[in-house]
């Protein structure tokens, strides 16, 4: 009772009371006041965070592995027929942690689309790999499937995917090219949690998946993400990767009486503190999800008469995926329009933002790989696509105020 009274004291002091009541509980109350703007995107927040970070302090359990930590891997290899989950720091720790375990010696290559966040490519290079670009399908921004092919070599070990907005790559064709060469496939499921193809979640149909679970995410733990390993033979392994190098999780199952620095490591298990606030969220998966595809609705319904003007592009979701809301974006004419278009809606008190500049591009990108083939897609569609606001408890308000001056900007 005196740690809790402690806890919500500290609540009052730093005002989180007030920020948790804001926070997209009621979707209408955050950033209302004398300057109102629609925030392009808003944390998740249940209501519950609170509460279950008050009972981690309680427990005196802060760091890594605790309650809350196992509940939520446990959730995910249930509710996504997962063979194993481990909770990490970030997306891109979780992306670190896969590619060590596909052991890479320098001067491997692994292959990956140029329209994809840092991380996915970082991870490759800190694993000593060199990077092969290749051009994205400018229907869903995925990876083409039919370049692969031709960009793989005899030093080929890798191919990387990246599930844009939740909606899955083409992954039959690609475990298919995967198998047939002997390489290994690395999902990036950062923005595919609760997406899935033919039936199968995302991150679980390669041989190790990622998930991020940034506040930028459709569920959130602040900084956080986790490593989806669909082979058991990698689990010992990722075990030890994850707690510095350390047998440490076989001694807490009372596999070793005591546990030692085996191979090596880093420091990828998040706090338990971060884990709670994600435990909130997970039980009520199905209420964000089905909140976010409500908002990803009405916009591709109120936006498809500009779309059959021929006025933009809307997303494409093929047959067989079941996307998850991460993202409505839209791609305007050029990049001279969209940038005339998000100024328009910042001028409305709109946030609205474009996303990637291609990583081949980028110095990193020079630096550490090369494109193969043409890059017919993957710049000029980068450099149309805005993405509009999009988070749990949009409130039919803004998201009427969005819609309305998309439509007027083109009137």
């Amino acid at each position: 009772m005196k740690n809790m009274a402690l806890l919500q004291k500290c609540v009052l002091f730093c005002g989180l009371r007030q920020i948790f009541s804001e926070i997209a509980i009621d979707g209408q109350a955050y950033g209302k006041g004398e300057y109102w703007m629609i925030k392009f995107n808003v944390p998740p927040c249940v209501g519950t965070e609170a509460e279950y970070i008050g009972q981690t302090i309680a427990s005196h359990k802060i760091c890594g592995d605790g309650p809350f930590t196992k509940q939520c891997d446990d959730w995910m290899e249930n509710r996504f027929s997962a063979q194993k989950v481990l909770l990490t720091t970030s997306g891109t720790t979780a992306l670190d942690m896969a590619f060590l375990l596909c052991d890479l010696q320098l001067g491997d290559e692994v292959i990956l689309p140029s329209f994809t966040f840092s991380s996915t490519a970082t991870a490759a290079v800190l694993a000593g790999a060199k990077l092969v670009f290749v051009d994205i399908r400018p229907d869903t921004m995925n990876i083409d499937e039919t370049k692969i092919e031709a960009a793989i070599t005899d030093r080929t070990r890798v191919i990387t995917v990246m599930h844009y907005a939740g909606v899955a790559c083409e992954m039959d064709a690609i475990m298919e090219i995967a198998r047939r060469h002997h390489l290994l496939v690395v999902e990036d499921a950062a923005q595919g949690v609760m997406s899935a193809y033919k039936g199968r979640a995302l991150g679980t149909i390669g041989d190790l998946g990622c998930y991020s679970f940034h506040e930028t995410k459709n569920y959130s733990m602040g900084e956080g993400g986790a490593l989806v390993i669909n082979d058991p033979a990698y689990n010992e392994r990722a075990e030890i990767l994850r707690e510095k190098g350390t047998n440490r999780a076989k001694f807490f199952r009372g596999q070793v009486d005591k546990y030692t620095w085996v191979d090596f490591g880093d420091s990828y298990l998040p706090s338990e503190l971060n884990a709670a606030y994600l435990w909130a969220q997970l039980e009520r998966a199905d209420e964000i999800n089905e909140d976010r595809l409500n908002t990803w609705r009405h916009y591709y319904e109120a936006l498809q008469p500009l779309a059959a003007a021929g006025k933009v592009d809307l997303p494409v979701v093929p047959d067989g995926c079941e996307h998850n809301a991460h993202m409505f974006y839209i791609k305007c004419r050029d990049l001279e329009e969209r940038t005339a278009f998000i100024s328009y809606l910042k001028k409305n008190d709109i946030m609205a933002v474009f996303h990637y500049v291609p990583l081949h591009s980028a110095p990193a990108g020079l630096k550490f790989g090369r494109f193969h083939g043409e890059d017919v897609y993957t710049t000029k569609e980068s450099e149309r696509l805005v993405r509009l606001p999009m988070y749990y408890g949009l409130s039919e308000e803004e998201r009427s105020a969005v819609i309305e001056s998309v439509l007027s900007f083109w009137r």
